[in-house]
């Protein structure tokens, strides 16, 4: 009868027991999502890999977990990453019954199985491989298992722990929700390792529209380098010796944000992009990923989608939560506490459609600053609010539309530094004598302070203060700071702060 395993509830189950079955539907689907079963076709993928299907790779070589999670906003080309990832593996002679790949939002009825991922797996087994996951690596043959949004299912962190603790093999997860992946983040410790999937960086976007650019600067194995100045003075002269090519990209970027879709087809009008934005995007989240709650509770998707209109308003800022909540019930006509609204931008930012950024509690015990507000991308707050606002200075028609860039450029600064490994990312609020300061990084026991004065010319002394202050004050053990500019500049801010722009700043990944 071969090997049982345990089930997440106790229950023995007999991996080739011949009474496993599933209903024809579901067995269908299976074998229609994983065609190399059959005659080694394959779906037909983007030629362009992105750095994240590198980033993937280089887990499963190192195997350091045998659970690699991708967690990312929908549509930002996680599932594509993962067919790549899975389509090299049978160029490279990966037999295809040793890959099995299982998309759980196509899967009805799933839900009915008791615990589904390791009963999926069991019939793989069986009906597929034929033979255990161990036996297969005794063999001397890997095996992949390839799961896109398992989070959806219940108990799902569990089932992948019995798994992998029974099992040799290697799991690749993808999901959407940030919270149901922290949620089973305890019951899969020492055996997970996350990988976050942001929108398109400026280097992968030049590698799409066939643009020389170079690589990502920052590598992908240490944040040692964070810390020193050398590092971001190399990385300023790096974006200056790709000038044309780095204005050439940034112009798109700003023009269309870094969702694949606006790029990968390049000749489709931004209108049409904007549109699938927010019918694939935002209202997929709003009106199914987080209409349902527990147990089945349905939420008020008026609020939810009001509330995401405000967060794009107010990209880049810190606002009071009462003062938001005070703006919605007036717009909605409606009379809801300050704790539904803080509930809800939570769901927003398990969503990872919003990025929120605690402020630094360093000598803050009694007085707690706001939350800053950021988007994956800025193209979500053009799509949803149906406003174009250049990050461009000559592309920008007044003084408001400039206002308004500063805080877009803040948003797309956090985002971009929130999908960097590893890094622990705050803000400074003001108070006791210290200036406001966007951003703050941790590596290890050193902070370094980050400034975003989006201005083509800052001033060198004006603008820096709140930098050479934090840098000033021995507890922060700041060794530098960033001041992040609108155009390059070559004011001499002091010895301790580095100027670069945003553009150069974005090729770090």
């Amino acid at each position: 009868m071969g090997r049982t395993r345990r089930s997440t509830r106790g229950i023995a189950q007999t991996a080739f027991d011949p009474r496993i079955r599933l209903p024809g539907s579901t067995e269908l689907t299976l074998r229609r999502l994983n065609p190399w079963w059959h005659d080694n076709s394959r779906p037909i993928v983007p030629h362009h890999r992105r750095h994240l299907v590198s980033q993937i790779y280089r887990q499963i070589k190192n195997r350091l977990a045998p659970i690699v999670v991708v967690r990312g906003a929908r549509q930002v080309g996680k599932t594509t990453a993962q067919l790549q990832v899975l389509d090299d593996l049978l160029t490279q002679g990966v037999p295809g019954n040793n890959i099995f790949r299982v998309q759980f939002d196509d899967i009805q009825g799933i839900q009915s199985l008791e615990d589904p991922v390791l009963r999926l797996v069991d019939w793989y087994e069986m009906a597929i491989l034929g033979s255990n996951l161990n036996d297969a690596a005794r063999r001397g043959q890997q095996t992949f298992l390839f799961f896109d949004e398992v989070q959806n299912i219940n108990n799902w962190a569990p089932q992948l722990k019995t798994l992998v603790d029974s099992s040799t093999t290697q799991v690749i997860v993808t999901g959407s929700s940030a919270l149901r992946i922290e949620l089973g983040r305890d019951s899969l410790a020492g055996r997970i390792t996350t990988i976050e999937a942001g929108i398109l960086s400026l280097t992968e976007i030049a590698l799409i529209r066939n643009i020389s650019i170079g690589d990502p600067f920052l590598p992908d194995n240490g944040l040692g380098v964070l810390i020193q100045r050398e590092f971001w003075e190399e990385l300023k002269q790096y974006g200056k010796n790709r000038r044309q090519a780095r204005d050439e990209v940034f112009r798109m970027f700003s023009e269309r944000g870094g969702y694949p879709i606006a790029h990968v087809r390049p000749d489709v009008p931004w209108p049409e992009i904007a549109d699938q934005l927010n019918e694939n995007v935002i209202r997929r989240v709003v009106q199914h990923d987080l209409r349902v709650g527990a147990r089945g509770r349905k939420r008020d998707a008026a609020l939810i989608e009001e509330l995401f209109r405000s967060v794009c308003r107010y990209a880049g800022q810190a606002p009071a939560l009462h003062s938001l909540a005070e703006e919605i019930r007036k717009r909605l006509g409606a009379s809801f506490g300050d704790l539904r609204v803080r509930n809800y931008l939570k769901f927003l930012s398990d969503s990872l459609l919003v990025r929120t950024i605690e402020p630094l509690e360093q000598r803050l015990k009694k007085r707690r600053g706001n939350i800053k507000l950021c988007l994956a991308d800025h193209a979500l707050r053009a799509s949803w609010l149906q406003e174009n606002v250049p990050l461009l200075r000559s592309d920008q028609r007044d003084p408001s539309q400039s206002t308004l860039a500063g805080h877009i450029a803040e948003s797309i600064c956090g985002s971009m530094l929130l999908t960097i490994r590893g890094l622990d990312l705050n803000h400074l609020p003001s108070g006791r004598g210290q200036d406001e300061i966007d951003f703050i990084l941790t590596v290890g026991s050193h902070r370094i302070p980050v400034e975003v004065k989006y201005q083509a010319r800052p001033d060198p002394v004006r603008d820096s203060s709140a930098l050479r202050a934090f840098i000033n004050n021995r507890m922060n053990n700041a060794p530098l700071g960033i001041l992040v500019t609108q155009e390059d500049c070559d004011l001499d801010f002091g010895p301790q702060i580095v100027a670069m722009p945003l553009s150069s700043l974005l090729l770090l990944r």
